[in-house]
């Protein structure tokens, strides 16, 4: 083989093989995000009417974790019984998902939950590129972008919910126990509330679950989200047989930008 032979050779294998990386890999999606940042932390009191049973918090941890070579956020949701009520029963559930900062959809996913006599542990390695979802248990395909239960609330916070009309319902992909499911989220009213955080401006949604959602219920879930930028979560109503448990805001900190929809 002549020297001008092996140099177009080498030169055709090289532009092949960057014409075949070129085609093979996905360019990931980017979503604008106003909502929120890093640091910020959300703390919540759980509880039935005028009895509180438990806290809660959203947290973003302060820095970055690089997954596949990509900056994410690393999100923490945690809910816990009070101390002097695990006699009676005793929750502590701990989720943790990791959210591509660019494209807002999770990598990996982790849920661990301890109520009662109750317990359970699972994770989910999302491939975001090729479309499928490993468990402990099964690898399944899975549409573009597919979410966790967690990641898929971030996702909503990015969306332009002030411009949507009473009624407006949006859809999402939602990943849970090795099976995919559509989930809706529908604009409910625009609604002042006031909570121990502060009085707000907000926006009430709720997500149309079947299966997998955050709270165990038999009936609808309700989410009050503030009506501004930041779209913080200010309250959280789920139906059970004997009225309504949910969360509400106590403090928050480490927001992106100025809570505007905060009125005192």
């Amino acid at each position: 083989m002549t020297t001008k032979t092996k140099i177009f050779f080498f030169s055709s294998l090289i532009l092949a093989l960057a014409v075949f990386t070129g085609l093979s890999v996905k360019e990931l999606r980017y979503v604008a995000n106003d909502a929120y940042g890093f640091g910020e932390k959300l703390e919540y009191k759980v509880g039935y009417k005028f009895i509180t049973a438990g806290t809660g918090y959203f947290y973003i941890l302060p820095k970055p974790v690089s997954y596949n070579g990509r900056d994410c956020y690393d999100v923490r949701f945690q809910v816990r019984s009070l101390k002097a009520l695990e006699w009676i029963y005793r929750v502590k559930d701990e989720y943790r998902t990791l959210i591509d900062v660019s494209g807002i959809f999770p990598w990996q996913f982790e849920q661990h939950i301890r109520e009662g006599n109750y317990s359970r542990d699972s994770k989910a390695i999302f491939d975001q590129i090729n479309n499928f979802a490993k468990s402990e248990k099964k690898t399944i395909s899975t549409p573009e972008y597919i979410h966790d239960i967690v990641s898929a609330f971030f996702f909503v916070r990015t969306q332009d919910l002030s411009s949507m009309k009473n009624g407006h319902v949006f859809y999402l992909r939602n990943y849970i126990d090795d099976s995919t499911y559509k989930l809706g989220v529908r604009i409910i009213r625009r609604e002042t509330i006031e909570v121990e955080a502060g009085k707000f401006r907000t926006i009430v949604i709720q997500p149309l679950v079947n299966e997998g959602g955050l709270f165990k219920s038999e009936g609808s879930i309700y989410i009050w989200v503030s009506d501004d930028s930041r779209k913080i979560p200010v309250k959280v109503a789920t139906k059970i047989l004997i009225g309504y448990v949910g969360a509400e805001l106590v403090r928050f900190s480490g927001t992106r930008g100025p809570v505007d929809a905060k009125i005192e």
